[in-house]
């Protein structure tokens, strides 16, 4: 499979999300036999107001909305930041057999940075394949958050 191909879909969902003012994260999950994305996901938990509206979670949810079931076997999830604990736990719910993501997450990344999720004794260990466009993931990430941080500073002296 071609993973910069999907993790460029993904990296057009995380600048989506930042334009919305949400932390640039996306995701897409492709059938692996036909290379099909069968879900994508965007950051949302600000415009929704919900903790759980991780790109991962949605991603999967739309899958299984479209597949007829919980299960994503034969399945990869692109993602561009490393997942976290909760979409971890998802992908390791659903059966996912292949996680790829792009820029690494030294405070919260579950897959190998704070810890390494799949290799725990769960009844399920999917495959992982790390930096696949890091730069491009990571640069969209810094972008982001150099942004609002001037516009933060910018706000501070406006109001004084």
């Amino acid at each position: 499979m071609n993973h910069e191909y999907f993790m460029e879909r993904a990296l057009e969902l995380a600048r989506l999300a930042a334009s919305e003012g949400e932390v640039p994260v996306g995701a897409v999950v492709v059938k692996n036999d036909t290379g099909e994305i069968v879900g994508e996901g965007r950051n949302l938990r600000e415009s929704a107001k919900n903790a759980l509206a991780h790109a991962e979670l949605i991603a999967i949810d739309a899958s299984c909305k479209r597949l007829g079931g919980w299960r994503l076997p034969n399945c990869s999830i692109y993602v561009t930041l490393e997942p976290c604990p909760m979409c971890c736990g998802a992908i390791i719910n659903a059966r996912i057999d292949n996680v790829i993501f792009g820029a690494s997450d030294f405070k919260s990344g579950s897959a190998e940075s704070v810890q390494r999720m799949f290799d725990l004794p769960y009844n399920y260990k999917p495959t992982l394949t790390s930096g696949v466009m890091q730069e491009q993931c990571a640069a969209v990430l810094s972008d982001f958050f150099a942004e609002l941080r001037l516009r933060k500073k910018l706000k501070i002296i406006e109001d004084k």
